[in-house]
């Protein structure tokens, strides 16, 4: 053997002894795939090559050294082939995509779900919930670490994943093909994070940021006082519940029991630190830090014990001027036109504490992380009602607080042949939305009216009105799995595993419209919010013999409420699953990696009275089923470098608590209401793909894909509109299609050619592109079932063909860029493109409604650099260059109108961090 060989085999062994592969019995270690493989692993990549082409004979010294990012999924099975020169893309027995610490950077993301937008079929919509190949969220599963999540969202199924900062995301794996070793919820894809756990060496990384956008920042905006520790996104207490009402909720009684003290209610609703709206002139910059520590320790001889701890805060801003319209009818003619000036203030905190052990081949993480997303949020509109002439002026105040408190641990062992995966944790998620106030001021405009001329809040239906809400939701998820994996010969191995899952939600919420009675004077409607409910008016309101003196006729107060019927439930979802997998190369070049699981799952909501009780409310669910899901994956190596996989899997799609709840929620994010339908039933999914990929030198790769996918009963939402108020709903569509291609190619060059300068640089291209068709089949004979309405034509609130709400037909992804491969320095132009997709279907006759993302352009450049022996890296982000703006709208072909459009805004950010 030549010297350049020997030190090439020694170069492999030695760094495959340091990076030993995450596969199940095999130590084939996967690199960082095509987003972003250090200069290293290209060498080894070069010399193994070059190896073969001389007919050097396979040994363990030629097996891959590539130094992997951490990946931790349930089975532990990523790799299973023993296939050399090969990084995870490749030799996964699924189709999969991985984000690495070095592919998130490239991207310049804070937040993970950013990041995920960079990859082939992946979108994400605006309140950071990943959309994979076009389908909802319903149809992606989130995981951390292998371990489900629960949602601080009660409009989601999925974690947000914009609550994720990248700090702590030590890779992203998104798996498009099913396994029957993740969840049977698996639709789209699953996305499972791996939190960082065992550093290299100890290090204290500390950073910072500013960033803005021509749409808010040094612009007027409004707000209002709330509490004193907003700006760090606790409150100090100010809006807890009073005395009064928590006495009258604790009760159990209904509203209009005469021993309910209504006035003492009253006095206390009316804090003017919650219902005065104010101008800010000037809103200020966004800003951001973090702390990142860790260290790691030899322990046990061969073992490495790590400590990684992180902290971070950020504190942005946001202006939306929203174009909300309605229609009168199908012609789409004005009913409403109305402007809504948004202020969103968002504090995003962070924390996690992780503990890992790795012992020989076994390994070990405890992972402990706490997320809290608080938004507040203030607006006044002004809307133009056609029907009857008025022009009304509505503020809203709100404060939406969501928390995440998670703690898991796993382990991943392995004894020879055999390996061994626990995994447990517990986590909760809680949402509290304390005082959301809405007042309303009408102007008649009538010449008639002595007071036509003047903005009036006389509540009273006819002309204004008050009405505060308080939601509190807490869900609990206790989870435990068991994965046992023999490698009974070199062209079979078999993995068996179980999972038990249990989930309980209770989700409280309390409507209150207040109302004045009998000769309540107009000239009072004219105060402001805190005055109109302020405690000396609400005193003379019980005062009869006030009034008379006043000159007053008799008025007073009450108070409706309106979810007094249904004012909590209780959901539960119980899952027990096992499953068996096996892994068989019967020959070379040839795998297949084939297994079924079994799924028993009970879902339950239950709605509760004042008391706290089951109220015997019909509007409850009780779902009990049971599923085979078998999956199969056929993997062909027909080339050295050309390879084929045939997919096929049936998998469902439950319906989320928060859709089965027959309660009213607003959602901030998309600017309406939601009330869910305790009717819906799972949906079943058959799924097949073809895909052929073609790898060549220094990680680079293509790929082209097919796909389709059968749906039975997918849930679909829908709009209505009440009062000129659009509400949105749920119900099950009788079934879908599904299918599309999928293009994916990363050319990495280098660049030394070109000089000096050059010597160290790598152009890196990455595209991919994804068509995608579906459409739902309803027929005339097809029954939609709507609580609370008797069983209808499914024609009333579907129409056959049309695609499937937040189905893009394209979505483009491309990053043309230049970094060294010595040392931190990027910079990447980002393109990303999605076409128009259905946000939510129309009803009675109205088109559906369309959002259109459009194109937009992002620049990021990094650069380290060294300050008095400390290494400093620079970032700067300049986002939608394009300018595009959100557009989401119904359109006849004849006439538009807009439902919540509005200017986004070009932003720029800057940040330093620095690393001891």
């Amino acid at each position: 053997m030549s010297t350049g060989k020997r030190l090439s085999a020694l170069l492999l062994f030695t760094t495959a002894l340091c990076a030993p592969g995450i596969a199940f019995a095999q130590d084939a270690a996967p690199d960082t795939g095509a987003e972003g493989v250090p200069p290293e692993e290209d060498a080894a990549t070069d010399a193994a090559l070059a190896d073969q082409a001389e007919g050097v004979e396979d040994t363990a010294q030629d097996e891959e050294a590539y130094e992997q990012p951490e990946v931790s999924v349930p089975g532990g099975a990523i790799v299973v082939t023993g296939r050399r020169r090969q990084d995870i893309t490749r030799a996964s027995t699924q189709v999969v995509s991985v984000l690495d610490t070095a592919a998130i950077a490239r991207t310049g993301e804070g937040d993970i779900a950013g990041a995920l937008t960079r990859v082939t079929g992946l979108s994400t919509v605006g309140n950071g919930l990943v959309y994979v190949r076009g389908l909802g969220d319903r149809y992606s599963l989130a995981l951390l670490n292998g371990l489900p999540l629960p949602s601080p969202e009660p409009l989601s199924r999925v974690v947000p994943l914009d609550i994720f900062p990248t700090s702590i995301v030590a890779s992203s794996l998104v798996q498009k093909t099913y396994s029957a070793n993740f969840p049977g919820e698996f639709g789209g894809g699953v996305i499972n994070l791996t939190t960082r756990a065992v550093p290299d060496e100890a290090f204290v990384k500390i950073s910072a940021g500013i960033s803005g956008d021509g749409e808010t920042t040094f612009g007027p905006g409004y707000t209002y006082f709330g509490s004193d520790y907003d700006w760090f996104g606790f409150d100090d207490g100010s809006r807890d519940v009073r005395p009064a009402l928590q006495s009258f909720l604790d009760s159990g009684l209904n509203i209009e029991d005469p021993d309910v003290d209504k006035q003492a209610i009253l006095k206390e609703l009316g804090d003017p630190n919650l219902v005065l709206l104010q101008k800010i002139s000037d809103l200020p910059v966004n800003i951001s830090g973090g702390i990142t520590a860790g260290t790691a320790f030899d322990v046990f001889g061969d073992g490495r014990l790590g400590v990684i701890a992180t902290a971070s805060i950020s504190n942005k801003w946001r202006n939306r001027y929203i174009t909300q319209q309605t229609a009168a009818s199908t012609d789409l003619s004005l009913d409403t036109d109305a402007r809504d000036f948004v202020t969103d203030n968002r504090v995003l905190v962070n924390a996690m504490l992780g503990f890992g052990l790795e012992v020989g081949e076994h390994r070990f993480r405890l992972t402990n992380l706490y997320i809290r997303d608080s938004l507040k949020q203030a607006s006044l509109e002004q809307s133009e009602d056609f029907q009857n002439g008025d022009t009304d002026l509505t503020q809203n105040t709100a404060w939406y607080e969501r928390q995440l408190i998670d703690t898991q641990f796993t382990g991943e062992m392995k004894f020879g042949d055999i390996s061994v995966d626990l995994r447990g944790g517990y986590a909760q998620t809680q949402r509290e939305a304390p005082y959301e106030w809405t007042f309303r001021y009408s102007r008649s405009n009538n010449a008639a009216d002595p007071y036509g001329d003047l903005f009036l809040n006389t509540l009273d239906p006819q002309r204004g009105g008050a009405i505060v809400a308080f939601s509190d939701l807490t869900e609990d998820l206790y989870y435990g799995g068991l994965d046992l994996s023999y490698q009974a010969t070199d062209w079979l191995g078999v993995t068996v595993g179980g999972a038990y899952t249990d989930t309980s939600r209770l989700s409280e919420r309390r409507e209150f419209d207040i109302r004045a009675t009998g000769a309540y004077p107009d000239v009072f409607g004219a105060f402001r919010p805190d005055a109109l409910l302020g405690g000396a008016l609400i005193d003379l309101g019980f005062d009869p013999s006030a009034q008379q003196a006043a000159g007053l006729g008799p008025f007073s107060y009450t108070i409706f409420d309106t979810t007094g019927s249904d004012p909590a439930f209780e959901a539960g979802l119980e899952i027990k699953a096992g499953y068996v997998k096996a892994q068989v190369a019967p020959i070379e070049g040839l795998s297949l990696d084939v297994g079924v699981r079994y799924e028993d799952a009970t879902q339950e909501v239950v709605p509760l009275g004042l008391d706290g009780n089951p109220s015997g409310s019909s509007n409850n669910t009780l779902l009990a089923n049971d599923y085979w899901l078998p999956a199969a994956t056929l993997t062909w190596e027909i080339a050295d470098s050309l390879q084929a996989r045939f997919n096929a899997s049936k998998t469902i799609a439950r319906p989320q608590f928060r859709e089965l709840i027959f309660q009213t929620y607003y959602d901030p994010e998309t600017n309406r209401r939601f009330n869910g339908n305790p009717l819906l039933v799972d949906s079943r999914l058959t799924n097949y793909e073809a895909r052929l990929e073609y790898y060549w030198g220094s990680g680079s790769r293509v790929s082209l894909a097919g796909f389709y996918k059968d749906i039975s009963k997918p849930i679909e939402v829908f709009s209505s509109f009440s009062d000129n108020e659009q509400v949105s709903g749920f119900a099950n569509a009788p079934a879908a299609q599904l299918y599309g291609t999928e293009f994916e190619m990363q050319w990495n060059k280098d660049l030394f050619d070109l000089g000096d300068w050059w010597e160290s640089k790598r152009f890196v291209a990455v595209l991919n592109y994804t068509y995608t068709q579906s459409k739902l089949k309803v027929t005339a004979n097809d029954t939609a079932f709507v609580f609370p309405s008797a069983p209808q034509p499914a024609t009333n609130y579907f129409r056959d063909g049309v695609p499937l709400t937040g189905q893009s037909d394209h979505l483009v992804n491309v990053q043309l860029g230049i970094e060294d491969l010595d040392k931190v320095s990027q910079a990447t132009f980002l393109v990303s493109y999605a076409s128009k997709r259905v946000t939510s279907r129309g009803t009675s006759g109205l088109p559906d409604i369309l959002e259109d993302p459009g194109l937009r352009l992002d620049f990021v450049y990094r650069q380290g650099v060294e300050l008095f022996g400390t290494d400093v890296e620079l970032k700067f982000e300049a986002r939608n260059l394009t300018g595009r703006d959100h557009f989401e709208y119904q359109d006849n072909g004849d006439n538009r109108i807009e439902i919540n459009s509005y200017d986004v805004g070009r932003s720029v950010s800057a940040s330093v961090s620095i690393e001891f």
